[in-house]
């Protein structure tokens, strides 16, 4: 298996290219920090755009709606679909509005989406979504009804070209802006879990597990 993706026009980053990366460790990393996906498709000639929560097998995403959304519907029709994650770690405060930018971690990625109508294999698609976000999780919650599993979609998205953008340096400034009394570097932005907040149903004596409980200070 290759350990990179291949570039072509239609990946290819274009705009500050040293800030590219198409090995596949790199754009794993950061489609498994992320939570929500921004999944783009075509139809009737117009562009759309839905977020959407997703998990990672390999090189492969799956992506979950109601059956019925028009989201999974469009999206089982549709030949190309484009998908975006990306994280943002911070405000990068230049000498000038210019080169002031942000520090990003983005992944781009291209493939052709194919609903998943096996029984078993949608199951196992929604517990990777489910560990996507809360790891440990599906072990201890009920199995799923089967009117819950019918009434959900899943659309499988083969990772077939797929390109990052990472972003965590200081400002570049034009040469002469450094001699300006202006104040320049880095506010870092950081989205982490913070505290749980129990529902007031809770039975009693009923305490968040040891999977739960880790999650709170995850950082993204």
């Amino acid at each position: 298996m290759k350990d990179t993706y291949g570039i072509s026009h239609i990946n290819k980053v274009r705009q500050l290219q040293k800030k590219a990366h198409y090995d596949k460790a790199t754009v794993h990393a950061i489609l498994d920090a992320g939570l929500v996906a921004h999944v783009a498709f075509v139809q009737e000639g117009a562009p759309v755009i839905v977020p959407m929560i997703y998990g990672r097998v390999d090189d492969a995403l799956y992506l979950h709606g109601a059956r019925k959304a028009r989201v999974i519907r469009l999206l089982e029709r549709s030949d190309r679909a484009c998908l975006n994650v990306t994280l943002l770690d911070g405000i990068v405060l230049a000498r000038s509005a210019f080169n002031s930018s942000m520090r990003y971690r983005s992944v781009t990625v291209f493939g052709t989406p194919r609903l998943v109508d096996d029984h078993d294999a949608k199951v196992e698609a929604l517990r990777v979504i489910s560990e996507q976000s809360i790891p440990g999780r599906w072990d201890e919650l009920r199995t799923p009804h089967e009117r819950e599993i019918k009434m959900t979609g899943v659309i499988r998205l083969g990772i077939e070209s797929a390109s990052a953008k990472v972003s965590d340096g200081m400002p570049d400034d034009e040469d002469e802006d450094y001699e300006t009394p202006i104040w320049a570097g880095v506010l870092p932005l950081e989205s982490r879990f913070t505290e749980l907040q129990g529902d007031d149903r809770v039975l009693d004596g009923v305490t968040p597990s040891a999977v739960v409980q880790r999650l709170q200070g995850r950082r993204l």
